[in-house]
C-alpha cells in the first residue's frame, strides 16, 4: 500500500479543487427541481467545471481497469441507485432523491465530494434516511487525527447507520485521493477500533458512506457502472474529502453552499 503524504504546495492544491468541486453543487442546487433531467444537470455541470472553472470533470470518460469509459461529467443516482448512477432523459419528479456526486481536476489535484437533494418534499422516512446518512458520514470524519485507526472511522459509521435500522454497502467505500482520483487507502465504512492503517497527518482521502434502507446487497446494471440496491430499498450517501492535520481534520470540500455539520460535530469543520 502506497499512501501519499501531502507537502503545504499539495495541500494548497487539495484545497483549491476542493473547494471547486463544492461550489459545483451550489450551483446546481436551485436547478434540483421536479421535471429536470439528470443529463440537464450534467450539462449544467460540465460547463460550469470547464467554462468557469477551468478544471476538468474527473469522471468524464474515465475507465478504471475492466470498466468501460464513464460516459458523463458527474454522477447522479436516484432513490434506489447507491452510486455510480449515470445520467439520463429521465425526468426527476416530487418526492425522488438524488445523490450528485462530483469529480473536479484543478492543477492536477481532485476535489471529490456529493450530496443528497431531496426534490420538492418527501415523506419524513425518506428525509429519516438521508439525515441519518449524513450524520454517519460526520461520525466518521470526528475520528481523523493523527494516531487514529481506519477502523475506527468504519467503525462509528457503521454504529450509527445500524442504530437507525439500516444498513452499510460494503463493496464501495472512501479513498485516498491527490494527484490520481483514487489512492490508498481504502476508507471502509465498516470496521472494528484498533484496526486498520494508522492515519497520520497530510494524508487526504474521502469518507463518503453508501446507506441502504433496507439490505445491504446490491446489484450491478448492464451498464456496467450503475449500483442498485438488490432488494430496491432507497440508498442515501455523502461524501467529503478530508485532510488528517497535526491536530485533527480539515474539510477540503468547503463552499458557502455546503450544509452545516450536525449538531454533536465541535471541531472546526472549514477548511482554511
Amino acid at each position: 500500500m502506497t499512501v501519499t503524504i501531502k507537502d503545504a504546495a499539495g495541500i494548497e492544491g487539495m484545497r483549491l479543487a476542493g473547494r471547486l468541486a463544492s461550489e459545483v453543487l451550489d450551483y446546481l442546487t436551485p436547478f434540483v427541481r421536479p421535471g429536470v433531467t439528470t443529463n440537464e444537470l450534467d450539462r449544467l455541470a460540465h460547463d460550469y467545471i470547464v467554462n468557469v472553472q477551468q478544471a476538468t470533470p474527473a469522471p468524464l470518460n474515465y475507465a478504471p481497469n475492466g470498466y468501460t469509459p464513464y460516459p458523463k461529467s458527474i454522477c447522479t443516482s436516484v432513490n434506489h441507485v447507491i452510486c455510480h448512477g449515470i445520467p439520463n432523459d429521465k425526468p426527476l419528479k416530487k418526492g425522488d432523491i438524488v445523490n450528485i456526486d462530483i469529480t473536479v481536476i484543478k492543477n492536477g489535484w481532485h476535489g471529490d465530494t456529493s450530496r443528497m437533494f431531496i426534490v420538492g418534499d418527501a415523506p419524513p422516512p425518506v428525509r429519516r434516511l438521508c439525515t441519518v446518512t449524513y450524520e454517519a458520514m460526520w461520525k466518521g470524519i470526528e475520528k481523523v487525527r493523527p494516531g487514529v485507526r481506519l477502523g475506527d472511522i468504519g467503525y462509528a459509521i457503521q454504529q450509527h447507520a445500524e442504530a437507525a435500522g439500516y444498513s452499510v454497502v460494503r463493496e464501495f467505500c472512501g479513498h485516498g485521493i491527490g494527484q490520481k482520483f483514487h489512492e490508498d487507502p481504502q476508507i471502509l465504512h465498516y470496521g472494528k477500533p484498533g484496526t486498520g492503517m494508522t492515519i497520520e497527518a497530510g494524508m487526504t482521502f474521502t469518507i463518503e458512506p453508501m446507506i441502504n434502507q433496507g439490505r445491504r446487497e446490491i446489484r450491478e446494471m448492464g451498464d456496467g457502472w450503475t449500483i442498485v440496491t438488490k432488494d430496491r430499498s432507497l440508498s442515501a450517501q455523502w461524501e467529503h474529502t478530508v485532510l488528517c492535520t497535526p491536530t485533527g481534520y480539515e474539510i477540503l470540500t468547503w463552499s458557502a453552499g455546503t450544509p452545516p455539520p450536525p449538531a454533536f460535530v465541535h471541531t472546526p469543520a472549514t477548511s482554511a
